[in-house]
């Protein structure tokens, strides 16, 4: 039975030193897979998408990902207490886009 991408990926961290690019991770899993062109193309995204859900792993800085268990929790963790949201104008300026939107089109009849 062939193993899943994910479960690849995790055994080549496991047995690395070290955080690998994206890029790296994936050749790897390409060449463990034996994947053609096409596969390659057709199956990158879900490597991608499955290494960001699934809570083994993180990416640890410029599109490294590392095995979470390696890094302690204020390593991986961000805090966004900090972030300020002003939804206030968010919502003020796609009001005022529809609005004139509105009166462009009445115009043109």
């Amino acid at each position: 039975m062939k193993k899943a991408m994910i479960d690849v990926a995790y055994d080549i961290l496991s047995s690395k030193d070290k955080a690998l690019t994206f890029i790296e991770l994936w050749n790897e899993v390409c060449q463990i897979a034996g994947f053609t062109k096409q596969q390659e193309e057709d199956n990158i995204a879900q490597l991608y998408s499955d290494l960001s859900l699934d809570d083994r792993f993180v990416c640890v800085k410029d599109n490294k990902w590392d095995l979470r268990e390696r890094h302690t929790y204020h390593e991986v963790v961000v805090d966004t207490s900090d972030i300020l949201i002003d939804e206030d104008n968010e919502d003020a300026s796609d009001f005022d886009e529809e609005e004139e939107s509105e009166k462009e089109t009445s115009e043109e009849f």
